[in-house]
């Protein structure tokens, strides 16, 4: 860009450039944020120049003895040039803050003919960053378990005359056994309690629970309950495993055994 450039913006403001310094200067303009700027601190005073242009006094002059005719002539000048040029002053400095404000950039620029640099602030981009995938959670299929594969050796029985349904898995630790069971058609409302037989005759509660009224694995709740429980015992001392009901006077009866 030229000197020449920077120092048409009066002359544009004014409208006195001819069609071909006016389209040049307008191209100038569309990349010029320092004649942008100027451009916009001039428009007040184009409108003020506006009414003391070339045209306004030559209306005075012809309309001197007529001051209805003066009045008419100044409002019609005025609204002519005002509307003219700043439609086109409005319009070219709207599209230079448009392209501005779109492209991202702000800038403070000097004329380097003053003595000043240019100086550009780029746009900060801001990257969104997306944390490592989800993994998806196991499904649970058994007590204890974390996937598919349930711990341990799997052990089912059925009670015939109760027709409490128990499996059980039965895993070797180093503290003894862990065990793990679902139990349904199981009614209620009741008191149980998990007990291990050894082989030597001794037993063990190892848990007890409530069941509510609805049971488990009924046909009211067809949710099975599903338990943890451990035993010092190793697997092989280990003669049953009992599920018991136990009475308001803690009698306790049989509900289904599991042998393994």
């Amino acid at each position: 860009m030229s000197r020449a450039d920077h120092m048409d913006v009066a002359a544009y403001a004014l409208g006195v450039l001819d069609e071909q310094d006016t389209e040049r200067f307008e191209e100038h303009l569309a990349t010029c944020w320092a004649c942008a700027a100027e451009l916009e601190t001039m428009v007040p005073v184009v409108g003020l120049l506006a009414d003391i242009d070339g045209e306004t006094m030559m209306a005075m002059e012809h309309t001197a003895t007529d001051p209805a005719l003066l009045d008419r002539t100044l409002v019609a000048v005025r609204t002519h040039r005002r509307r003219a040029q700043f439609r086109r002053v409005f319009a070219t400095a709207a599209a230079v803050v448009a392209v501005g404000a779109l492209s991202g950039l702000g800038v403070a620029a000097l004329d380097g003919s003053r003595g000043g640099d240019q100086v550009i602030a780029e746009p900060t981009v801001t990257a969104t960053v997306d944390g490592p995938p989800a993994s998806p959670q196991p499904t649970r299929s058994g007590p204890g378990t974390g996937g598919n594969e349930i711990e341990g050796e799997q052990h089912d029985a059925t009670d015939g005359s109760t027709g409490v349904k128990a499996t059980m898995w039965l895993a070797r630790k180093e503290y003894g056994t862990w065990i793990g069971f679902n139990l349904t058609r199981l009614p209620g409302p009741r008191t149980c309690r998990l007990v291990v037989v050894r082989k030597n005759s001794t037993t063990e509660v190892v848990s007890t629970w409530s069941v509510p009224g609805t049971g488990y694995g009924t046909n009211t709740n067809p949710q099975d309950l599903q338990l943890e429980a451990s035993t010092s015992a190793p697997p092989s001392e280990i003669a049953k495993v009992q599920v018991q009901s136990v009475d308001s006077n803690g009698v306790a009866s049989p509900l289904v055994t599991v042998v393994p």
